[in-house]
């Protein structure tokens, strides 16, 4: 078979335009991202998902944002809305397993009936009293142990449903203090900190499928951020044990000051298997494609590797599900 394109790539709107269809069939992406601008209805959904895959002639993946609070593409009242991670973990207590469980298992559920078959989450990045606010809230807890439970639970509720988790933001996004949307991070703390506290998280869950990287520097280790440091994605492999298919944030982000090729190259050349780029016009997404190329053969074994996880789903009683759930955050809130 020949190696999938390096890259994870986005639509413009809400169906494909034939400019896209055929650079989608050139570049053939491992797999698609959707945003809000590619949502309007279930069945507008399942069509645009069709058109991915049927451009480049398999059973692709199509991956989405669908934490939950202020990050999520699929929204009420289509759809259901969900209060921010931190606040339904607080609320349900120490129910806050099962109830990430339920979530998520929910979530997936409206995801595969679009043809979804991947969830950016779970977020295993420790929430810190400095942690910026575009993040903190979407964590899941301060202590180390506790965040890995959850995001073993949200994984698993994903994983139930048929959807692919991606864990994010490795190796450890809590301790920045800086939007890396917009900003480069520094992270100072020594290394023995990072190991006990931030990257443990990450470590526990070494098994999951897929990952993606933090646009973080983490000084200890390198200079470079992380998702363009050879050194950091050696301890990602080596020292934490993560061996599944490794995916950039989006490199369009402002945390990222080089010229755009120069990052694809060094994304990969750092050990990063596939490129997420997103929100670009048409020439750019084709000059990322070219610069990314195919996937290395160890990288399209990894991406093997996570396409075998998914399943069908198993069978639950949608009703039973929400009802236990609201149990758990009874009085507190509303899902």
């Amino acid at each position: 078979m020949t190696a999938f394109g390096a890259t994870i790539l986005d639509a413009d709107g809400l169906r494909l335009s034939a400019e896209e269809k055929a650079f989608f069939r050139d570049a053939d992406p491992f797999g698609f991202i959707l945003f809000a601008r590619n949502i309007d209805t279930p069945d507008q959904v399942r069509a645009l998902v069709g058109d991915l895959r049927e451009a480049v002639g398999r059973d692709a993946m199509v991956t989405i944002d669908q934490e939950g609070g202020r990050v999520q593409r699929l929204r009420a009242p289509l759809w259901r809305d969900w209060p921010v991670p931190l606040d339904h973990v607080t609320q349900a207590g120490a129910g806050a397993a099962r109830a990430m469980y339920l979530r998520y298992r929910l979530i997936a559920a409206e995801l595969h009936d679009l043809g979804i078959d991947s969830n950016c989450a779970p977020m295993a990045d420790i929430a810190f009293p400095e942690t910026h606010g575009f993040l903190r809230n979407r964590c899941y807890g301060e202590d180390p142990v506790r965040v890995a439970e959850l995001a073993r639970a949200v994984a698993d509720g994903l994983l139930a449903g048929g959807v692919l988790p991606v864990i994010k933001h490795i190796p450890g996004h809590g301790r920045a203090t800086a939007d890396s949307h917009y900003d480069l991070p520094r992270v100072a703390a020594p290394l023995a900190d990072l190991v006990a506290q931030d990257f443990a998280p990450f470590a526990a869950l070494a098994d999951l499928p897929m990952a993606m990287t933090a646009h973080v520097v983490y000084s200890a280790i390198d200079d470079a951020p992380a998702t363009l440091s050879a050194p950091v994605i050696d301890h990602i492999r080596r020292t934490m044990g993560f061996d599944g298919l490794l995916m950039t944030d989006d490199l369009r982000m402002k945390a990222l000051s080089s010229p755009l090729p120069d990052r694809v190259e060094a994304a990969l050349a750092a050990g990063c298997d596939v490129i997420l780029h997103c929100n670009a016009p048409l020439d750019e997404r084709a000059l990322v494609a070219e610069r990314a190329g195919r996937m290395t053969p160890a990288a399209q074994a990894r991406a093997e590797a996570a396409l075998a996880c998914r399943h069908d789903p198993d069978d639950i009683d949608i009703a039973a599900f929400e009802a236990e759930l609201s149990a758990l955050t009874a009085g507190r809130a509303h899902v």
